[in-house]
C-alpha cells in the first residue's frame, strides 16, 4: 500500500522534511524554503485565546431521545413526539482555572449542550449546580477577577475568593453547595446537570410556562473528598477527560434522565420569592420534577481542537416553543457568550462543523457576509440583502417564544419584592438537609478557606453569612475556623 504524500499548504509535495534548506553545509538558512517557513509561521498561531471562564472542557457526541409528552408546555418540534431523537454534543468543563488546569478541583462544572434539531440549534449551557453565586451580570466580570489567578501572585488567592464572597450575601447558597460533598465530582459521567436559570416555554395555543432543566446522571452521583481529589490530580491531571474518552471507546455510553419543573407563567408575580433569582431553586414540592427524555454520550471527538475547543454554546440559540426569562444573569449571557465566541473564533465561527446547524443544507441561510475565514459558497445569483426578487431567504413572521412583557421607565431597578426575597434562608435549609457526617466535612472545608483569609473583616462578614443561613451552621464554622486560626 503506497503512502500519502506529505504536502505543504498548497499541496505541493514536499521532498525533505527532516533537514532545512541552507547555502552550504551547516550555512545559513535560506529565506526560500517555503516548508520551514510555512511550518515555524504555522506554528506561532496553533493557539487560539482560550476562554475566560471554562476554559478546561472535554466533549462527546450523542443523542436525546423523548420519554414523555411535554406538547401542552413547548411546541418545540424536537420535543414534539415520544420516541424522538436529535442529535447533541455535550462540553463539560471546570470554571476557574486555565486550560492546562486539573480536572479534580473544588469547582463547579460546566453543562453544556448542543442539541442540533431540525429547526436550528438549540444551546441550554448550565452547571451542575442548580444556583449561582450571583444574580445580576454586572457583578460577573468582579467576581470571575476574584475567583482566578491574583495579578501579582499569579496564584488563586483565598483572600480574594472570600472577600468578594464577603460583600455579596446572595452567593451563600452556592458556596454550601461548593464546599459540600458535591463540590468534587469524580468524573463528569457521575454528576447532574442543570440548566440552572429559568427559561419560557410556550405551547401551540400561546400558554407560556418558565422552566428549570433537571439532567439527573444514570450512572449515581460519586464525588471525592479534598484528600482523594489531591491525590487523583497528581496520578492524572486530566481525570475527567480521561475518564470520559475511555468509557465511550469501551462502550460505556454515559447518559442522564432530562427533567423539568414547570411553572404556569401566571404564577410567578405572586410566588414566595423571585422565581427568576439565579440564587434559589424552586422546591420540588410546589413544582415537581416532570421527565423529558433521556441524554446518551457515544461517540468521542475524533480532534479535541476541531470540535471541543471550537465548540461554541450561547443560551440565545433558541428554537421556536423556547425562550428567555426575566432572569437578569440569563440576560446578560444572552450577549455574552456569543460575543465572546466572535471574539476567540471569529465572526464566522457557526460554519464550523461543530457549530453549524444540521437542519439547513450547506449552512444557516441569512444574509450575512464576508469576514474572517468565511467558508459559506454562495451561487452566483444570490443576494446579499433583503428583500429580493431572486428567491432569497424569507421571514417566517411567527415569534420563537412568547414575547416578554416590557414596560416601565428605563434606570437601574431593585426586583420586585417578594414575601421571601432574603440571601440565606435557602442555604440554612441545604445545610439542614444534609446528614451529620456531610455537615462536619462542609464545615471542615469552608473552615480551610476561610482561615486564610488575612483579614479579619473579611472573616467575620462571612461568618455572619452563615449564622443567618443557620444558627448551628455558622457557630460550627465560626469554631472552625477560630481553632485552625489558633494553630
Amino acid at each position: 500500500m503506497s503512502k500519502r504524500v506529505l504536502t505543504t499548504e498548497s499541496g505541493a509535495p514536499v521532498a525533505d522534511n527532516q533537514n532545512s534548506a541552507s547555502a552550504g553545509i551547516g550555512g545559513p538558512l535560506l529565506l526560500q524554503d517555503q516548508h520551514l517557513l510555512e511550518k515555524l509561521a504555522r506554528f506561532n498561531r496553533e493557539r487560539i485565546p482560550e476562554r475566560v471562564v471554562h476554559a478546561r472542557g472535554s466533549g462527546a457526541y450523542g443523542r436525546f431521545e423523548v420519554t414523555d409528552d411535554v406538547t401542552g408546555f413547548t411546541h418545540a418540534d424536537f420535543l414534539s413526539e415520544i420516541g424522538k431523537r436529535t442529535e447533541v454534543f455535550v462540553r463539560f468543563s471546570t470554571v476557574a482555572d486555565s486550560l492546562g488546569g486539573a480536572d479534580a478541583v473544588r469547582d463547579p462544572r460546566g453543562f453544556a449542550v448542543k442539541f442540533y434539531t431540525e429547526e436550528g440549534n438549540y444551546d441550554l449551557v448550565g452547571n451542575n449546580t442548580p444556583v449561582f453565586f450571583i444574580k445580576d451580570p454586572i457583578k460577573f466580570p468582579d467576581f470571575i477577577h476574584s475567583q482566578k489567578r491574583d495579578p501579582f501572585t499569579g496564584r488563586q488567592e483565598p483572600d480574594n475568593v472570600w472577600d468578594f464572597w464577603a460583600h455579596s450575601p446572595e452567593a451563600t447558597h452556592q458556596v454550601t453547595w461548593l464546599m459540600g460533598d458535591r463540590g468534587i465530582p469524580a468524573s463528569y459521567r457521575h454528576m447532574d446537570g442543570f440548566g440552572s436559570h429559568t427559561y419560557q416555554w410556550t405551547n401551540r395555543s400561546g400558554e407560556a410556562f418558565f422552566v428549570k432543566y433537571h439532567f439527573k446522571t444514570d450512572q449515581g452521583i460519586r464525588c471525592l473528598t479534598g484528600e482523594q481529589a489531591a491525590e487523583l490530580v497528581g496520578q492524572d491531571a486530566n481525570s475527567h477527560q480521561t475518564d470520559l474518552l475511555q468509557a465511550i471507546e469501551r462502550g460505556v455510553h454515559p447518559s442522564w434522565t432530562l427533567h423539568v419543573q414547570i411553572m404556569p407563567a401566571a404564577e410567578a408575580a405572586n410566588y414566595r420569592f423571585n422565581p427568576f433569582d439565579l440564587t434559589k431553586v424552586w422546591p420540588h414540592a410546589d413544582y415537581p420534577l416532570k421527565r423529558v427524555g433521556r441524554l446518551v454520550l457515544d461517540r468521542n471527538p475524533d480532534n479535541v481542537f476541531a470540535e471541543v475547543e471550537q465548540a461554541a454554546f450561547s443560551p440565545n440559540n433558541f428554537v421556536p416553543g423556547i425562550g428567555p426569562s426575566p432572569d437578569k444573569m440569563l440576560q446578560g449571557r444572552l450577549f455574552a457568550y456569543a460575543d465572546a465566541h466572535r471574539y476567540r473564533l471569529g465572526v464566522n465561527h457557526t460554519q464550523l462543523a461543530v457549530n453549524a446547524p444540521k437542519a439547513v443544507p450547506g449552512g444557516a441561510a441569512n444574509y450575512g457576509r464576508d469576514g474572517l475565514m468565511a467558508a459559506n459558497s454562495q451561487d452566483r445569483y444570490a443576494k446579499n440583502y433583503e428583500p429580493n426578487s431572486y428567491d432569497g431567504p424569507v421571514e417566517t413572521g411567527a415569534p420563537l417564544a412568547a414575547a416578554l412583557a416590557v414596560s416601565g421607565h428605563t434606570g437601574t431597578h431593585e426586583a420586585p419584592q417578594h414575601t421571601k426575597d432574603d440571601d440565606f434562608f435557602q442555604a440554612g435549609e441545604l445545610y439542614r438537609l444534609l446528614p451529620e457526617d456531610s455537615r462536619q466535612r462542609l464545615v471542615a472545608t469552608i473552615a480551610g478557606g476561610l482561615s486564610q483569609v488575612t483579614r479579619n473583616d473579611v472573616v467575620e462578614k462571612n461568618l455572619a453569612h452563615f449564622h443567618a443561613a443557620d444558627t448551628e451552621y455558622g457557630k460550627r464554622v465560626e469554631a472552625a475556623v477560630r481553632a485552625l486560626r489558633e494553630d
